[in-house]
């Protein structure tokens, strides 16, 4: 199984974690987050970041999802990336992170795909539908 990291700002991912919990009526394994703050120094909060990805890959990879490309959380992310290995998207949405829970079984390309289309399905016009 593919492990999940969330970097995101503030208490975002954490959010983001309990809502899924609330969908799948139970924490799912292997997941993590990290909210970072806005006095949090990346280079600082980088040697946490290392352990904690090692907390959630048991040698599958792991999909690190962040909230705003090209705020801190991203940039964080952004120095851990391994392509085929730890992998990462941002703009992660619930939708985005169900659709990763549901994927993680399947290889890398294939959550990554997923994923992706998860979140940008999500969101949608609720009056042309």
């Amino acid at each position: 199984m593919v492990g999940l990291f969330l970097i995101t700002h503030s208490t975002y991912g954490e959010s983001l974690i309990q809502c899924a919990c609330h969908v799948l009526n139970k924490r799912p394994p292997q997941i993590a987050q990290l909210g970072v703050a806005a006095q949090d120094d990346p280079l600082d909060v980088l040697p946490l970041v290392r352990e904690m990805l090692k907390l959630v890959d048991t040698g599958r990879g792991v999909l690190i999802l962040t909230d705003i490309y090209g705020a801190t959380p991203s940039n964080i992310a952004l120095k851990l990336l391994e392509p085929g290995r730890i992998e990462g998207l941002t703009g992660v949405n619930l939708p985005m992170l169900l659709r990763a829970l549901t994927y993680r079984d399947k290889d890398m390309e294939t959550l990554l795909i997923r994923a992706a289309a998860g979140g940008r399905d999500g969101v949608l016009n609720m009056l042309k539908h």
